[in-house]
C-alpha cells in the first residue's frame, strides 16, 4: 500500500507564511510527479503547484511568486513554501503523488488533506 501524510497546515494571518509537508511511504518504486491541489470552487480539484521527478514545476497562475514547491527524492517528500497568504488561499489543500508501486501499476494517489486558513 502506497500512503501519502501531510502536515503542516493550520490559521495565519493574511500576509503571513506557511509550510506544507507531504511524505510518500510504501511499497513504492518509482515517483513521476508530486504535487499540491486545493478544492477550490468548482467539483474538482485544482492544480496548486506540481513538480516532477526530473526537477519540473508548474504553479497555478494564482500562487505564482508566492508560493514554492520543493522535492526531497530521498525522503520520497514534497514541500510547499506558502508566502504572503491572502484570505482566497484559504482550503482543504491535499497532497498527490504519481507513483509505480508494487502493484506493477502506475496510479495516482491522495492524502488526507489539510486546512489552511489565512484569515484576521
Amino acid at each position: 500500500q502506497v500512503q501519502l501524510v501531510e502536515s503542516g497546515g493550520g490559521l495565519v494571518q493574511p500576509g503571513g507564511s506557511l509550510r506544507l509537508s507531504c511524505a510518500a511511504s510504501g511499497s513504492i518504486f518509482s515517483i513521476v510527479a508530486m504535487g499540491w491541489y486545493r478544492r477550490g470552487s468548482g467539483k474538482q480539484r485544482e492544480l496548486v503547484a506540481r513538480v516532477t521527478s526530473g526537477g519540473s514545476v508548474d504553479y497555478a497562475d494564482s500562487v505564482k511568486g508566492r508560493f514554492t514547491i520543493s522535492r526531497d527524492g530521498a525522503k520520497k517528500t514534497v514541500y510547499l513554501q506558502m508566502n504572503s497568504l491572502q484570505p482566497e488561499d484559504t482550503d482543504v489543500y491535499y497532497c498527490n503523488g504519481y507513483i509505480y508501486s508494487s502493484k506493477s501499476t502506475w496510479d495516482s494517489y491522495w492524502g488526507q488533506g489539510t486546512q489552511v486558513t489565512v484569515s484576521s
